[in-house]
């Protein structure tokens, strides 16, 4: 998703008794800017085509394929490079079921509420090993980002414009949320129990998500004129009750797991704190972090998060800290690799990392065209040691990301590539290392 970005230093004003939350969008802008930083943001050359990418390359073969050409599937043209555009979403719903999207051409039936971003979706629910069609379905999304959430339960959410709808297996939707505009972008904590909402709103509509006045949290920005219209809000996914609620200029991300969002503090210098801001009240450290650059964080699971850092000679690295900082591993990020995308195993287990390969180091002087991508690199790390699983080269490179999947064990990866949904089956991850074992030495 491309994120509207505002520079300036956030000015948080907050209201009853919900602390800290100005500082969670200074986080949030702070590392999504820094994101742009290790991984430039820069617009496409469109003067080239890229050239042919060599043979698929993975670190093990896959345990089997399931062609896409027979599912009305086609590879997106060089010409998608660099929009962002979420074109395919690939999913299990369990260990031997795959749900499948892809955006599909043809002539669309306009009505008053069409907009030149309208879409058709074909979605297929497979049947492993042998690729056999369970159901199917074509839905109309009425923008080009992400639009499937996958939950554990064989359920999935599916974002169009204001509204919310749950599926399930035979690919039937029912309402589930709505909310007073459209709706920019979401997010759950790992355990799913919790949603954050990114929305345009500009006025409210009748049943639609309500915020109470508890929940609310002026936000200005220096420099920035008019009134933001984007809402972000937290609420229970179950029962849509809004925890906690914000007016912003832009989408963020809000990195949040069952308990709280985290946010970041310079402590000194280089030196920056992460904190923990409960949703009931009160907070807590859990680590600090050396880095250039403002961290960016993402949640993997209870137990785990995973920052991004810049160190002291210009690259950057990932940093895994358990739930109550202790650092658990590190890798270095390499230079020739942007846009990264982060993918969970839904028990926690694993990770993946999914990055564009390029052929020099992007900067304001050397800019990024079509010609330079070299392909879209799959990095799968076991969250317990950040050891890596399996290392794949897919093609064609998607840049908005939803080629790759874990099962909900993380002992499959999917990946789209070649022409095929190819299944890695890959041996049981290292345990995780619970945050009480860590601080007892164990």
């Amino acid at each position: 998703m491309i994120k509207v970005f505002f520079q300036g230093r956030w000015r948080g004003r907050v209201e009853r008794g919900v602390r800290g939350w100005g500082a969670v969008f200074a986080l949030a802008m702070a590392s999504t800017l820094s994101m742009a930083a290790q991984s430039p943001y820069t617009p496409l050359l469109p003067k080239d085509v890229p050239q042919p990418i060599a043979a698929v390359k993975a670190s093990q073969e896959p345990s089997f394929s399931i062609p896409v050409d027979p599912l009305g599937f086609a590879a997106p043209g060089a010409f998608y490079l660099g929009q962002r555009n979420s074109m395919v979403s690939l999913d299990f719903l369990d260990e031997d079921r795959l749900l499948f999207t892809f955006r599909v051409p043809g002539l669309l039936r306009r009505d008053a509420q069409s907009t030149s971003e309208e879409r058709q979706i074909r979605a297929v629910v497979l049947s492993l090993p042998t690729g056999t069609v369970l159901a199917e379905a074509l839905w109309t999304v009425h923008d080009r980002a992400r639009y499937l959430w996958i939950l554990k339960d064989c359920h999935f959410l599916l974002r169009d414009g204001d509204e919310i709808k749950l599926g399930d297996n035979s690919l039937e939707l029912k309402p589930y949320l709505r909310f007073p505009g459209p709706l920019l972008w979401m997010e759950m904590d790992p355990s799913q129990r919790f949603l954050v909402a990114d929305s345009r709103e500009k006025g409210s509509k009748p049943g639609t998500v309500t915020s109470p006045a508890t929940a609310a949290v002026d936000m200005t920005v220096d420099g920035d004129q008019g009134t933001p219209d984007t809402v972000v809000r937290i609420l229970k996914r179950d029962s849509g009750q809004v925890l906690l609620l914000s007016h912003t200029h832009s989408a963020v991300h809000l990195p949040i797991n069952g308990d709280g969002y985290l946010e970041s503090l310079r402590s000194h210098g280089i030196e920056w704190s992460l904190n923990l801001n409960y949703f009931t009240g009160g907070s807590m450290v859990l680590g600090r972090l050396v880095s250039t650059c403002a961290p960016s964080y993402n949640v993997l699971s209870s137990q785990e998060v995973l920052a991004t850092v810049c160190d002291t000679l210009g690259g950057s690295k990932l940093v895994a800290l358990s739930s109550d900082g202790k650092k658990l591993w590190e890798n270095f990020v390499p230079d020739n690799s942007i846009w990264p995308l982060l993918v969970n195993a839904p028990d926690g287990s694993r990770l993946a990392r999914e990055t564009l390969s390029v052929n020099h180091v992007i900067t304001a002087r050397s800019p990024l065209s079509t010609e330079d991508i070299r392909g879209q690199l799959v990095e799968v790390f076991d969250a317990a040691n950040g050891k890596r699983a399996l290392t794949v080269q897919i093609t064609p490179p998607l840049d908005a990301g939803g080629n790759v999947a874990f099962s909900p064990s993380g002992r499959r990866v999917a990946a789209l590539s070649a022409g095929a949904i190819q299944i890695f089956d890959l041996a049981p991850a290292a345990p995780l290392v619970n945050a009480a074992n860590i601080q007892n030495g164990r």
